[in-house]
């Protein structure tokens, strides 16, 4: 999968965690506040009277039909306006705890694990490619006098390899006739076909693995490396 759908995938399991996490608190908190408001008002017309007292408390609790509530509940009176006002309180955390987070607790083990996933998964850093030629996604590296393929790793060549691939790559056209290879490489061998034929043959993979180019016959007179 590629890396952007990775990421659209690990944000939609957040905001689908998040968002099923925020719908549970929210209606356990409506159910919450339904059921002590219902159970003050019945204390307070039992009571028949505005004083929050002990027997007030154990009222309260006793017409409490959510059980956990029952001993988390606060009972306030606001003294701001002019008339008497009593109200029910419980926390934000006893409303979390009341509330069902399986289903959101279910899609954050998913989204952890999606997470950890796109980790181990990540692409690697580039290798950032030494300066020198280029050509058919290989590059020649004058200072180092080494070839490296577009993932920035070295092109494992032999000396005879690496020394006719220079001679490719210095060339404009990056072309060589057979009697300029031959002289450059076997000075002293009257006939170099045969060891230059193998040579080109053992060469033509390891181009063609770690870039674009191939290396082409004119008819064994010339040898050219073009782009595949």
């Amino acid at each position: 999968m590629k890396q952007r759908y990775a990421v659209i995938v690990l944000f939609a399991l957040i905001i689908a965690s998040s968002l099923t996490s925020i719908g549970s608190y929210s209606s356990t908190s409506r159910l919450v506040n339904e059921d002590m408001d219902r159970a003050l008002a019945l204390a307070l017309e039992e009571q028949q009277s505005n004083v929050i007292s002990q027997d007030t408390i154990r009222t309260f609790n006793s017409h409490l039909q959510i059980a956990e509530l029952r001993g988390k509940a606060t009972l306030a009176v606001d003294t701001r306006g002019q008339k008497f006002k009593a109200y029910a309180h419980c926390s934000e955390a006893t409303i979390f705890s009341l509330s069902d987070q399986r289903a959101a607790t279910i899609l954050w083990v998913l989204t952890g694990l999606w997470g950890i996933v796109m980790w181990y998964r990540r692409p690697a850093a580039a290798i950032p490619l030494p300066c020198g030629k280029a050509f058919g996604g290989l590059t020649y590296s004058e200072e180092e006098s080494r070839f490296y393929a577009t993932d920035g790793c070295q092109v494992q060549l032999t000396p005879m390899q690496h020394q006719l691939m220079e001679m490719f790559f210095h060339s404009p056209s990056h072309s060589l006739t057979k009697k300029e290879i031959c002289d450059a490489l076997w000075p002293k061998k009257p006939d170099a076909s045969e060891t230059l034929y193998t040579l080109i043959r053992r060469l033509k993979p390891v181009i063609e693995q770690h870039s674009y180019l191939k290396i082409e016959s004119d008819r064994s007179k010339a040898y050219r490396l073009t782009i595949k």
